[in-house]
Formats: C-alpha cells, structure tokens, sequence
C-alpha cells in the first residue's frame, strides 16, 4: 500500500507540473516574426560577420526593424541583394564598402602537410566544418564550410586557402535583370560582347565607317540604279 500511495502521490505532482508548464507555454508564448524568418531564407547562412552582425539571423532581425541597410552581405552578392529590394519593397542599393565586392563561392582547403594542429581555426569556424585535434593534422568539412574565411586571419603559418567552388547545377543562378528594356544603348541587346541570357533584343550592327575619298583619276564603280547604272569616272 506505502508503494502504491508514493505512486499515487508522484503521478499526480507529474500530472499537476506537466499541467502548469504547458499552460505557461501558451499563455507565454512569444510569436515570431514572419517577416525574419523570410529575409534570414535569402540571407547565404555562412555566418561570417561581414555585414556587422554575429550572424545571418540577428542581420535578419536588424532587416527587419530598419536598423540596418539590404546591400551588407557580400556573400549574398548583388543577387541577394535584388532579393531584399524585391521581398521588402526597398530601394536597391549596390553592395556597401566598395572594397568588399561580391565574391564568389569557396570552400577552405588545409594544406595538410604544413598545418601544426594548433586548433585555432576550429575555434575560429562558426559551423563546425573543421575536423582535427590539438597537435594533430586538421581537416575542412568541404559539405559543411560556407566560404566564410573567418579560418583565414588565425592561422599562424598559413596554411589554410579559399578554393572556388566548381559550377554546378546545385549553385547556378541566373544573373538577375537589372534593367531590361530592349535598349541597345543600356547594354541590354544580345550579342557577342553581352551574352547574357536574359537580353530580349539582339544588338544592332555597328555602323560601317565611311569610304574612303577617292584618288584623282581613279574610277568608282557604284551599285545599279533603277535611274542609272554603269560606272562613273571622278576626277580627270
């Protein structure tokens, strides 16, 4: 019976604490902003820091409230910055601080026979993507790095390298539209020295340049007429 009664006696604490926090749990509940969660779907989630913030998410949450400019996030590039433009109805804005233009993807590479296992770098990586131990060779995660290089300032003897990431059918993107009118004059005609694919017109020749005046005494033959025909002597 004293077996029975402690069972008796804890299933119902069980029952009364389980009752209050999941009361607490509704009637605490903090809903989240529909609108982070959008902007932080655009952001690249390397988790660098470039744009001044510990991390895509709180660059998100800056986004949203206006705190912060959509043209911070060089890993993003230009694209993710039409993005923004587009989602939250700003006006597009060229990548900040000029010196830090877009870049393309990478991955981090150990030069593995000069690395001395110091660990900095796996401290350094904000995903992980660094295998290795204290005085003991170390290794990139190539699926888990996002090209942050925050693994690049630490190392003492350099080792580590950023390598592009090959073009596949996982990270092509078309170049996003600028301002395509159909004006040759804007560069936006389709031609050899514009290939881009999302030119509607195709570029007007250039014009010819004019000929050449002739000598005196030399002959020109001109293209047939309806009026005239024939060749026509200058000059002599």
């Amino acid at each position: 019976m004293e077996i029975l009664a402690a069972i008796s006696v804890m299933a119902l604490g069980a029952l009364i604490l389980g009752s209050a926090i999941g009361y607490a749990a509704i009637r605490f509940r903090v809903e989240g902003n529909p609108i982070v969660e959008k902007i932080n779907a655009l952001l690249p989630q390397t988790q660098c820091g470039q744009c001044g913030y510990p991390g895509c998410k709180p660059y998100a949450e800056a986004i949203a409230k206006e705190e912060a400019a959509i043209n911070l996030c060089p890993p993003g590039g230009d694209e993710g910055v039409h993005q923004l433009s587009d989602l939250l109805g700003r006006e597009y804005k060229a990548l900040a601080d000029g010196g830090r233009a877009e870049k393309k993807p990478g991955v981090a590479l150990i030069d593995e026979g000069e690395c001395i296992g110091c660990t900095l770098c796996i401290q350094a990586c904000p995903v992980d993507a660094i295998l290795g131990a204290s005085k003991q060779m170390h290794t990139v995660i190539a699926p888990l790095c996002t090209g942050c290089e925050l693994c690049l300032p630490p190392c003492p003897v350099d080792c580590i390298s950023m390598k592009p990431l090959p073009t596949t059918t996982e990270n092509w993107e078309w170049p996003h539209p600028d301002s395509v009118d159909g004006n040759p004059a804007d560069g936006d005609c389709l031609g050899a020295s514009n290939p881009r694919p999302y030119a509607q017109l195709p570029c007007a020749a250039p014009p010819s340049p004019p000929p050449a005046p002739p000598l005196e005494g030399e002959e020109r033959y001109l293209p047939p007429s309806p009026a005239s025909s024939g060749k026509v002597g200058i000059g002599g």
